[in-house]
């Protein structure tokens, strides 16, 4: 899963997941260039990347603006050509059917999908002559149905189809189009919620088959593995990274 020679554009990369998956491409030889709203947290994993021998570039960028972004795409793959696109930038929005305003719900669909639609189209021409190959990270939202998350979970499924549509007008260009699904996954903030209610945290993994959570490095290796040629007859595809959640029959055992 070599990707020396290749350049990877990462949003939402100075955190959690998208921390995790730059560090993992860089590792592989990719040059990857993170892009999120924090330039300290950006500075700090370059660093950590630059540490350990790999090569990175760092932009701020709020990917919610979308005219912004598909600039920032477009100047990349004029200097350094553009192989990967990681769609890892979210918006994590709360709220019922019942309560949610209309502006807070259209708000999971400005980052989840209005931008990773702008950074699909860009990374399209950019890839068009060469191919390519896009990763958006969904979520295991987006294949079950969450109470209390309408906005999130409804925005997430959205970007699965938008996912497959997407591969199959692009699959005779070679760019190939996939996505991730991860369950819980121990990301800052998932250790910043466990720390404040380690029952409830319990109580998640004891309902993960599993019996745990995922590391952000195991999400990372799937993102690896659509990344690279070894998955050059994958497309369309949506990789579950949730320790068997998904497939769980809910029973009410009350």
């Amino acid at each position: 899963m070599n990707l020396t020679g290749k350049t990877s554009i990462i949003t939402g990369g100075s955190d959690g997941i998208g921390r995790a998956i730059a560090a993992k491409l860089a590792s592989e030889g990719a040059h990857v260039v993170i892009c999120a709203r924090n330039a300290d947290k950006l500075d700090a994993v370059a660093e950590d990347i630059r540490a350990a021998g790999g090569s990175v570039e760092t932009r701020v960028q709020d990917v919610a603006d979308t005219e912004s972004f598909t600039a920032m795409i477009a100047d990349v793959a004029s200097s350094s050509g553009l192989d990967i696109l990681v769609n890892n930038a979210a918006h994590v929005g709360f709220g019922s059917v019942a309560d949610a305003s209309l502006e807070d719900f259209r708000e999971n669909f400005r980052v989840n999908v209005d931008a990773t639609y702008a950074g699909m189209q860009a990374a399209i021409k950019a890839m068009s002559n060469n191919g390519g190959s896009i990763v958006n990270i969904s979520s295991i939202n987006g294949d079950r149905a969450m109470p209390g998350m309408a906005g999130y979970s409804s925005s997430k499924a959205a970007l699965l189809h938008l996912t497959r549509l997407a591969s199959m007008e692009t699959a005779g260009l070679n760019i190939r189009v996939n996505a991730v699904t991860p369950g819980p996954i121990m990301t800052p903030g998932t250790e910043a919620f466990i720390q404040s209610d380690p029952k409830a945290g319990e109580a998640i993994a004891a309902g993960i088959p599993m019996q745990r959570m995922g590391m952000p490095e195991e999400v990372a290796n799937v993102v690896l593995f659509l990344a690279s040629d070894m998955s050059s007859y994958v497309t369309g595809a949506s990789i579950p990274v949730d320790g068997g959640k998904a497939n769980e029959l809910a029973v009410n055992q009350g």
